[in-house]
């Protein structure tokens, strides 16, 4: 067995680090600090924009429609580079408060994932035994913070939501080479190339034998449900110039937690839960479109 770095999960020994022809070629999930510098910097350009509209024209305090219906594009620091997709409902209580119901679909991934090149062009993530798909539907409230101006302007509202967290265990396969071959490289009885669950008591060589990632839904009959709860708090960023359309941008925090460990990575030597998390903090970022009425 390979032995592996206890405090980095990163194996050690003979044949490692990978040759050239391996090296990692995608950048880690989204950066917790860009993440955090832009929030501040969009809090600070929306309260001198509110600071301004407030001191040149006066409040609309009569909210002009009930109902908004937003769909957006989520970043954060658990996903890739898009971590998925949400949409939200909201309905209008008084002038400065609402409630709404959202579900988001997002990707989950272990921060020690690393995709390498296979000799043969193709990609893989070492160690990665599972995809992680979460389904978070959640109910909240929203109250509004700076209101901006009927036709222009920045409107802040503060929101906080709650509810479970639908994980979804999805098999991760690969193509493994098994085939025998001679001093020279050469095929034995012709190739065995197998399509396997990444598995690293089996698949000990990864960097030599993995040809390429199988296509995503490769194991999806054999999904494994994973719940949890989920707890929200974030700032909206409204930029709308009519009355019947929205535009923005949603920051916050999200605290998810699992009754039952997702596991994610497995490496050689090492127990599951010493490398996969039961709780998964995160800061996201969402843009979104919508309608009111």
């Amino acid at each position: 067995m390979m032995p592996v770095n206890l405090r980095t999960f990163d194996r050690v020994g003979p044949g490692f680090p990978y040759s050239s022809v391996c090296q990692p070629t995608l950048a880690p999930p989204l950066p917790l600090r860009h993440l955090l510098s832009l929030t501040g910097l969009l809090a600070v350009l929306t309260s001198s924009a509110a600071q301004a509209q407030g001191s040149s024209s006066p409040a609309n305090d009569d909210p002009s429609y009930r109902k908004e219906f937003v769909y957006g594009l989520n970043f954060n620091t658990r996903g890739g580079l898009i971590g998925g997709v949400s949409v939200r409902s909201t309905r209008v209580l008084t002038e400065n408060w609402a409630r709404y119901w959202s579900i988001e679909m997002v990707e989950v991934k272990h921060r020690k994932e690393q995709r390498l090149a296979s000799y043969n062009g193709g990609t893989f993530v070492l160690d990665k035994a599972n995809y992680f798909f979460v389904l978070r539907p959640s109910v909240g409230a929203q109250r509004v913070v700076f209101r901006k101006a009927a036709e222009s302007g920045v409107q802040v509202n503060a929101l906080a939501s709650v509810g479970p967290s639908i994980g979804l265990e999805m098999p991760y396969y690969i193509y493994y080479d098994y085939t025998q071959r001679d001093s020279r490289g050469n095929p034995i009885g012709g190739e065995d190339i197998r399509t396997e669950q990444f598995d690293p008591n089996i698949h000990t060589n990864p960097g030599t034998y993995v040809i390429d990632r199988a296509p995503l839904f490769t194991g999806a009959s054999e999904i494994k449900p994973r719940i949890g709860a989920h707890l929200r708090a974030a700032l909206s960023f409204e930029y709308g110039r009519y009355r019947d359309a929205v535009a923005g941008i949603e920051t916050g925090v999200l605290l998810e937690m699992y009754g039952q460990r997702p596991i994610i990575l497995r490496a050689p030597n090492v127990a599951d839960k010493d490398i996969n998390n039961r709780f998964y903090p995160s800061v996201y970022l969402t843009i979104y479109l919508g309608s009111r009425s």
